[in-house]
């Protein structure tokens, strides 16, 4: 493995590249985070003159002698410090016009995490690393407001066919949590009885016939996903109408 950093796509002109990349090929990841009950996304802020103050997707190019995914851990790493989560491929982007001088298409890979479970570092070739509010995103390069509204569309679709939460939850947790994170996602405020009620039909949950404890309002019941019933329907899908 060649000991050169491939920069950021968004860095660097292709022209300037390292002869160890392919100049037409970038990753960029979109990893979601839930931050006090509201999803966000991460970003990094650029430090190239012609893009300096504006965000971007944490992404770049990637090397003749890699894999797609392992690119994606390594830029992901480089830029942001964020490691040891996993990533699925999303889409290809390839629009003509996406880059300003190049043709460049750029493979997405994404991730929904907990925020707080990953410190972020910002690399030698980003100027800041944050969660950002996905429903007060900064100015973006390139098409990456467009590639998050694909990221978006793509996981409000997935929560209403396969359940989310194993990675974003406690191992206990109230009904009123899960509610919450649906609505993080869905970006609307659900039914309380009627979410239940659809929630509770899945057989996804065990109880705990535990409490909360130390809260200031009555305490909620615990409870625990079914791992079983968890992959099954990870691996069948359902429909959840809300």
């Amino acid at each position: 493995m060649s000991n050169i950093v491939a920069p950021a796509h968004s860095h660097v002109e292709p022209l300037n590249l390292p002869q160890d990349v392919i100049k037409a090929l970038s990753i960029d990841n979109l990893v979601f985070g839930l931050d006090n009950d509201e999803l966000k996304i991460l970003l990094v802020k650029q430090t190239d003159p012609m893009h300096q103050g504006k965000w971007a997707l944490p992404g770049g190019w990637i090397r003749y002698d890699e894999n797609l995914r392992d690119a994606a851990y390594r830029l992901l790493e480089e830029l942001t410090g964020v490691k040891q989560l996993y990533l699925e491929q999303l889409k290809t982007f390839g629009r003509v016009d996406r880059f300003p001088t190049e043709r460049v298409v750029t493979i997405a890979y994404y991730a929904l995490v907990s925020a707080e479970h990953y410190s972020l570092v910002a690399g030698q070739s980003a100027a800041d690393v944050s969660w950002q509010r996905i429903n007060a995103l900064p100015d973006l390069i390139y098409d990456h407001a467009e590639i998050i509204a694909h990221g978006m569309k793509f996981l409000r679709h997935q929560v209403r066919h396969q359940p989310i939460g194993f990675n974003l939850l406690p191992e206990k947790f109230t009904l009123l949590q899960l509610q919450a994170l649906y609505e993080a996602i869905l970006d609307t405020k659900l039914d309380k009885p009627n979410f239940r009620r659809k929630i509770m039909k899945m057989n996804l949950l065990t109880p705990c016939n535990e409490k909360q404890q130390g809260v200031p309002h009555r305490a909620a019941n615990l409870y625990r996903f079914d791992s079983d019933a968890y992959q099954h329907l990870s691996e069948s899908g359902f429909s959840f109408e809300i």
